[in-house]
């Protein structure tokens, strides 16, 4: 079965757009300052600025590696090939040969039970071996909502390690809140604020190499994002302010979304899965959508039952 490689993008291009007014990013010592400017939903005019570590931000990749199968499954080969040698090739003749992108694994034996015994352990290899390659450059396998097999970036892994990063990113929006008031004022800003960013239209996810989705550390950098890119940056904030709340990742075939476990209000738009109503947040922009406002086309694909969720731990 071919391996498809994605990434979110293609994201919709909606009207009335949100307007980033000014940015500005400099670096002193190990700290970078960030300043924004941008219009709300509400027509308010908003700022915010906020410092971070430039060492913890550059722990994470500040961009994402190309995932190219024929690469990884050089990978695979040579880490096989190691195994093979291990052997004696009075107990076994092994031959490994990479086909493009697919590793041929061949083992011939006078001892059945050895030949079974070795081709056990070399298909195992193989799988931990590809497993470790798409690890070691932030990817992960995934099943798209067409049942597909499929190899995409690990937006969640970013998210896990970014979000103790960007607690000040966080904390600047939380200042900026009334004191007191319900999630929903933080969010309202934080979305005016990501949707604002500028939309950068990427690679169709079935047909790119994995090259369009920008981390957040690259997205803060160079000030543009398509839907994964800020979904992924959107969801490392709000688990810094909303550390034990459920979150999804939603992942549509062409798009990206989150969901927050919070009481819904009337005319909010809703997820449930897994026990768990979820009120749907629209980071991409440029459209100036609060939350529980989603476009009509990412209603019409969850009403059809057309995404995945990933858990945001």
């Amino acid at each position: 079965m071919r391996t498809i490689v994605l990434i979110i993008s293609l994201c919709f291009v909606y009207q009335a757009n949100a307007e980033q007014l000014s940015f500005n990013r400099s670096k002193q010592g190990g700290m970078l300052t960030y300043h924004y400017q941008w219009v709300d939903a509400d027509k308010q005019t908003q700022a915010i600025n906020f410092n971070l570590n430039a060492e913890k931000l550059a722990a994470s990749p500040l961009e994402q590696k190309n995932y190219q199968p024929t690469l990884a499954m050089r990978y695979v080969s040579v880490e096989l090939l190691k195994i093979a040698r291990g052997y004696d090739p009075r107990d076994a003749t092994i031959t490994i040969r990479q086909q493009g992108e697919k590793v041929a694994i061949g083992v011939r034996s006078r001892d059945q039970e050895k030949l079974k015994a070795v081709q056990t352990h070399l298909t195992e290899a193989k799988e931990k071996a590809l497993n470790d390659y798409l690890h070691e450059h932030y990817y992960t396998r995934y099943r798209t909502s067409f049942n597909e097999k499929a190899i995409k970036p690990d937006h969640v892994r970013y998210m896990k390690e970014l979000t103790d990063v960007l607690i000040p990113l966080s904390q600047a929006f939380y200042e900026k809140v009334v004191v007191r008031s319900d999630a929903r004022e933080y969010f309202n800003l934080l979305l005016g604020w990501v949707q604002s960013i500028p939309y950068d239209a990427l690679d169709n996810r079935i047909q790119s190499n994995g090259s369009g989705f920008a981390p957040p550390a690259q997205l803060l950098n160079e000030n543009r994002g398509d839907c994964d890119s800020k979904s992924v940056l959107t969801a490392s904030i709000a688990r810094a302010f909303l550390p034990d709340t459920p979150m999804v990742l939603i992942l549509l075939p062409d798009h990206a979304l989150l969901g927050i476990a919070l009481t819904p209000r009337k005319g909010e738009k809703t997820l449930n899965a897994n026990g768990e109503t979820y009120v749907l947040i629209e980071p991409t922009g440029p459209a100036k959508l609060k939350i529980g406002q989603v476009a009509d086309n990412t209603a019409l694909a969850i009403a059809q039952g057309k995404y995945t969720l990933e858990k945001i731990q």
